[in-house]
């Protein structure tokens, strides 16, 4: 492909990543509507965002596996179709379950678009300095979706109806599908044996198993039977899926990939570093919000400091491993991880904004440092063969990694937060409709008279502190023991670069 159409195609991959990424924060801005418009259960609002994370996580790799044999340009255009129209079906839903079905059909086109990006950005630049700049841009345009979804929510709440959360995205999919049709080159494999249809079906569902379990979890309790019976089934059909890849003639994962330190290293830090973030978006919206009594589109706003310096961290990131290496990029932001999480469990009710903005920078920073410079080590390790169910890989550990996040950390933040509410010897009633959520206690309180009001008041926001620090203390141990990880394991520099097995590009 010409030089001068690498960049208008790079543009129009990283708007199909950005649209895709939005969606998993901005439909969190439309819970408490729902609430009053469609009568939504804590349940239902919890599938409305699950079903999204679950069939995305549990198809990722089919998704990458397919567009390496079928095409990566077809597949991210068939995804595309089915991400907008699942998002008209979402704005169009009069019931809950109409959208957390609408909610799952529009994972199905996630799955399909997300890793197809990231392969076609490895395909269509193959030096490794911009390759790695491209990446680089590509991590930041994903780590600015992810905060601007709230601040898109929360604005279009304000002007129009929930369903406006929903439909803005189908005329982005649509122009992305235009122009991904016009200016991105085709490309596959060039040779395929016999598809792996066993390897398919075994690592959605060993994926959809371990999800799903992952998000029960905190409700059903870690350590009870439901719980337990999951991990064992998502156990059981990983070791069948690893059992099918060693017999298959042409597998769908080539399990040889992980014995290169680059490629499971380098996944391992992306599990850790999402892991980290999602838990703590989950938590300092609520703070925001609960404790400081910011509207959704402020929370949305103050956040956006995290975004910015995820971008700054994500292009300097992966300009700096040509120079400086894997190892010493992606173990430093890490520690600026460890720091920033360290720091961040101070917060009190009475921190000044501008500390604030210091810790999410260096969060942000952290984050940009530690993704993008281990997606090109991930991508570095495949073939350009292989670019699909690489690029999948790594999508697969952000998504394990950030639902691991929101349910360990979640869990953590509300033991500690039923404690203090107990310590507090609040009345049964009291205690009861407290007990669901710091939002929940202060509307409690704003009701209860008096002195128990107060009493309602003041353990809420002590148990919340309490869990928000107990929360990213834990956030801060995963991120130092993922540098720790990447110190002793990530190796510096590359090898020499595998032979360009495949990528034929077919004339648009």
């Amino acid at each position: 492909m010409a030089r001068s159409s690498r960049g208008p195609a790079l543009a129009v991959l990283c708007l199909s990543a950005f649209v895709v990424n939005v969606d998993t924060t901005i439909v969190n801005i439309t819970l408490p509507t729902l609430v009053s418009e469609l009568g939504a259960s804590t349940r239902d609002l919890q599938w409305v965002v699950d079903s999204y994370l679950l069939v995305f996580a549990a198809l990722v790799l089919a998704g990458g596996a397919l567009s390496d044999r079928l095409g990566r340009r077809r597949v991210l255009l068939v995804g595309l179709v089915l991400f907008g129209i699942g998002n008209a079906l979402s704005g169009l839903s009069d019931s809950t379950g109409e959208l957390i079905a609408s909610r799952a059909f529009t994972g199905l086109g996630a799955a399909a678009v997300f890793p197809t990006t990231l392969s076609l950005i490895t395909t269509l630049f193959v030096e490794r300095r911009e390759r790695a700049a491209a990446i680089g841009v590509w991590g930041g345009v994903t780590g600015l979706a992810v905060a601007l979804g709230p601040i898109t929510g929360g604005a279009l709440l304000e002007a129009f109806w929930w369903g406006s959360t929903f439909w803005v995205k189908v005329p982005v999919a649509l122009l992305a599908l235009v122009t991904v049709a016009l200016v991105v080159p085709e490309s596959r494999r060039q040779s395929s044996g016999r598809f792996d249809v066993a390897g398919l079906l075994l690592s959605s569902t060993a994926l959809a198993a371990l999800v799903y379990t992952v998000i029960e979890a905190p409700i059903e309790g870690w350590s009870a039977g439901p719980t337990l019976a999951g991990f064992a089934v998502a156990a059981g059909l990983a070791a069948a899926f690893v059992a099918a890849e060693r017999r298959a003639e042409d597998p769908l994962l080539d399990l040889a990939l992980f014995g290169d330190r680059r490629f499971t290293a380098a996944s391992a830090a992306i599990t850790v570093a999402f892991f980290a973030l999602f838990g703590f978006i989950f938590l300092i919206t609520q703070y925001f919000q609960f404790l400081r009594g910011y509207s959704a589109l402020e929370s949305g706003l103050r956040i956006l400091p995290v975004a910015l310096c995820v971008a700054l961290g994500s292009v300097g990131g992966s300009l700096l491993v040509t120079r400086l290496g894997n190892k010493a990029v992606v173990t430093t932001g890490m520690l600026l991880l460890t720091a920033a999480y360290g720091w961040i469990s101070t917060l009190s009710l009475t921190t000044e904004y501008t500390e604030i903005v210091g810790q999410m920078v260096l969060l942000g920073l952290g984050m940009g440092l530690t993704s993008a410079p281990a997606t090109e080590s991930v991508m570095g390790a495949v073939t350009d063969g292989r670019a699909g169910i690489g690029s999948a890989v790594n999508d697969a550990a952000r998504e394990v990694g950030g639902t691991l996040g929101v349910a360990v950390i979640g869990s953590v933040f509300a033991s500690l937060y039923a404690a203090r509410l107990d310590d507090a010897g609040l009345p049964g009633p009291l205690r009861a409709a407290a007990g669901d959520s710091v939002g929940a206690a202060l509307a409690v309180a704003a009701q209860a008279p008096g002195a128990a009001g107060e009493a309602v008041r003041a353990a809420a926001q002590t148990g919340f502190l309490d869990g928000l620090q107990a929360g990213c203390l834990v956030a801060s141990g995963v991120a130092l023991a993922g540098a720790v990880l990447a110190g002793l394991a990530l190796p510096a520099r590359p090898p020499a670069q595998p032979a360009p097995d495949v990528a034929v590009p077919v004339p648009a």
